[in-house]
This record gives C-alpha cells, sequence and structure tokens, in this order.
C-alpha cells in the first residue's frame, strides 16, 4: 500500500497490520476466486502471502489489480473496517405485483428460478408434466405468499432457503404433499411460505437447499481453513517426523514377522530330504 493510496495518514505503510486487516483482503481473495478472476493457484499463492505480511505496505499489492466487494474497480482494498451490512429479509420483501402469478405444464415442464419476485398468491398446475419453483435467490412482494398447486398424474418441487418458513396444507388423492419442511421455524422478519392445493396420482415436493454462492463460499471457506491448518508453523515438522515413525515400525514388523516364520518350512524341507523314501525302503524289503 502506498502514501498516494491513503491519503492522510503518512507511513501507513510501515504500520502493522491486524489480524481483521488480513481477513478483510482474504475476503477480497474469496469474492475473486468466486467470479473466476483468480484460478486455484493464484488464489493459494495470495493466501499464503496474506498469511505471512507483517505491514500494510506487505498487504496492498495482493490486491492491487482486484476490486473490493461492491466497487468497481478501487486500486486497492480499503484496509479500514466496514461497517456490517444488514443480513435481514427486510431488502427481499419488495412489495409490489409480483413477476408471474401463474404457471401451467400440460405433458410438458415449467420453471421459475434465479431472480424473480414470488407474488403475493401464485398458481400451478402440472398434467401429465412438471414443474420447478426456486425461491432461494427470489424477493418477495409480500411478507406471506400463497402457492397453489394442482398436479394431476404430474408433480412440482418447490425448493425454499433456509431462513424461510413453510406451511404445506395441500390434499392428495393417490399422491401427496411433502410435509418434512412443514412448521420449521423462519428467521426474524423472513417470508412466509404457504403451500396448498390438490395431487392426484401425483405429488408436490418441499425441501430446503442453500444457494450455489452459499455452497461455494462454505467450499471455499473449508480450503482456506486446512490452509491455515497447514500454515501453522511445526505442524509439518511433526507429520514428517511422525510418518518416519512410522515408516520405522512398518519395517521392524515386517522383519521380526519375516524371520519368525522363515525357519519353519526351511526345516520341514530338511526333515523330507533327510526321511527315507517309500520306494527306497520297498526295494530294500
Amino acid at each position: 500500500m502506498t502514501d498516494d493510496a491513503a491519503p492522510g495518514l503518512p507511513g501507513l505503510p510501515d504500520l502493522r497490520a491486524c489480524d481483521a486487516d488480513r481477513e478483510r483482503v482474504v475476503e477480497v481473495l474469496r469474492d475473486a476466486l468466486a467470479e473466476g478472476r483468480l484460478d486455484m493457484a493464484e488464489f493459494e499463492e495470495r493466501l499464503e502471502e496474506t498469511y505471512q505480511a507483517r505491514t500494510y505496505g506487505e498487504l496492498a499489492p495482493i490486491t492491487r489489480d482486484l476490486p473490493a466487494a461492491g466497487v468497481t474497480p478501487p486500486p486497492v482494498v480499503s484496509l479500514h473496517k466496514e461497517p456490517p451490512q444488514d443480513g435481514s429479509w427486510a431488502g427481499r420483501v419488495v412489495g409490489g405485483e409480483g413477476s408471474s402469478s401463474w404457471a401451467v405444464a400440460v405433458m410438458s415442464g415449467f420453471q421459475r428460478k434465479g431472480r424473480w419476485t414470488v407474488p403475493r398468491r401464485f398458481t400451478c398446475v402440472a398434467f401429465w408434466g412438471g414443474g420447478e419453483i426456486d425461491l432461494r435467490e427470489a424477493d418477495f412482494s409480500a411478507g406471506e405468499v400463497r402457492i397453489t398447486c394442482v398436479a394431476i398424474m404430474g408433480g412440482v418441487q418447490i425448493v425454499v432457503p433456509p431462513g424461510v418458513e413453510v406451511l404445506v396444507r395441500g390434499i392428495g388423492v393417490m399422491g401427496g404433499f411433502d410435509q418434512r419442511e412443514s412448521g420449521v421455524p423462519g428467521d426474524p422478519g423472513g417470508p412466509r411460505v404457504i403451500v396448498d392445493g390438490f395431487a392426484f396420482w401425483g405429488g408436490v415436493g418441499v425441501e430446503r437447499k442453500k444457494t450455489r454462492a452459499a455452497r461455494r463460499q462454505e467450499k471455499l471457506d473449508r480450503k482456506t481453513a486446512r490452509h491455515e491448518q497447514r500454515s501453522v508453523p511445526g505442524d509439518d515438522v511433526r507429520q514428517e517426523h511422525r510418518g518416519i515413525l512410522e515408516g520405522h515400525q512398518d519395517l521392524l514388523h515386517d522383519h521380526d514377522h519375516g524371520h519368525g516364520h522363515r525357519p519353519e518350512p526351511e526345516r520341514q524341507r530338511l526333515e523330507r530330504r533327510d526321511r527315507p523314501d517309500r520306494r527306497d525302503r520297498h526295494y530294500d524289503d
């Protein structure tokens, strides 16, 4: 980081960085990996440099060519702590009429997924067909929405994200409505989804899944945690010594095992060699 990158803070490159500063740089690296700006090899190389950095001047070059979250493109990552973002559902209950209020699949299929606004009431029909309603990235026109499904020799699959309360009230005749997620409490301020309707020789399933971005972030977090564990001083040496010790134990075990079994076959072979042959005894008689 240079003085130009931090006006009004003389001598900033020489200041010691704290753990929070390094974690903010790691967040930028994770976002860059998820967006395809860095490949895995570059990510791991820069991650190692981040945890080895001791000053702001050593941290700044690591993200100099990467944009910070929500800004395109800053010259360097800001090392100042920003206020935490609001993680509530308030930003996803947007009001309005909704993007689509109905869907029909007759010997075919339909999908509602990605960024769309769920209306207060959504109706769908699946006749000899199937449909998918994915709410993981959707906005909601109200705090409570109703999805009415009619499945006749067909099926409808509803996917909700964590934090959404689901109430299932459908009726099934030689079919059914999935009740596994019904009644699970949601997050404070989260929307409620009521699923009702009728299923005849068909079914309506409800499952709870995380978004792809959340699963990808968890995968990155696990890789980062493994990298941090590998970077702890002394761990590699202890593991190497442990491997050498186990290798010596295996060699000693094989050596003892071999010496314990070799004399027996050799003794039997010598006894057979010294034992008179039956045919010789027959001719002698």
